[in-house]
C-alpha cells in the first residue's frame, strides 16, 4: 500500500462528487428546456461511476466517472397549446427532471464530498503525527 493511497482514493472521490454536482446543476438549470440542438426536450443526465483497481491486487484505488448518460425516462407532457413548442394536440414535452430528486442527489453528493475531505484531513494529521514521532 502506498504512503499517500488514502489521500489518492479520497481525491478520486472528490473529483467524482464534483462531476456529479456539476451534472445536477446542469439538470436543474435545464428543467424547463423544451428545445435542444439534438431535438426535443433536454434529457436528464446521470453520471456513471466505476471503481478504480490497483493493477497489483484486489484493493480498490478509488472511483472514476466513466460516462455521463441520458436518463431513459420519457419526457413529461404538459398541456399548453400557446407554447411555441406545443405539438398539434397542444402538449409540450418537458424534461423528465424532478427538482426535488436533484436536490436530494445534491445533498448526497455534498455529504460524500465532505466525507472525502475528512479522510484527506485525517490522513494529513496521521502523517504529520508520524513525522513528529520519528523526530522524537
Amino acid at each position: 500500500m502506498k504512503l499517500f493511497s488514502a489521500m489518492d482514493i479520497a481525491g478520486s472521490g472528490l473529483t467524482a462528487e464534483r462531476v456529479w454536482m456539476d451534472v445536477i446543476a446542469d439538470n436543474i438549470a435545464n428543467v424547463n428546456t423544451t428545445r435542444t440542438a439534438e431535438g426535443g426536450p433536454y434529457r436528464r443526465k446521470i453520471p456513471v461511476f466505476q471503481e478504480r483497481k490497483e493493477p497489483s491486487g484486489p484493493i480498490g484505488d478509488g472511483v472514476r466517472v466513466v460516462a455521463i448518460e441520458n436518463d431513459t425516462l420519457p419526457p413529461r407532457k404538459v398541456y399548453d397549446p400557446s407554447h411555441p413548442d406545443a405539438d398539434k394536440d397542444g402538449y409540450v414535452r418537458y424534461p423528465n427532471i424532478s427538482v426535488v430528486r436533484e436536490m436530494v442527489d445534491m445533498i448526497a453528493a455534498s455529504r460524500a464530498y465532505q466525507a472525502n475531505v475528512m479522510v484527506i484531513n485525517s490522513s494529513k494529521t496521521m502523517l504529520l503525527q508520524s513525522i513528529d514521532i520519528m523526530r522524537a
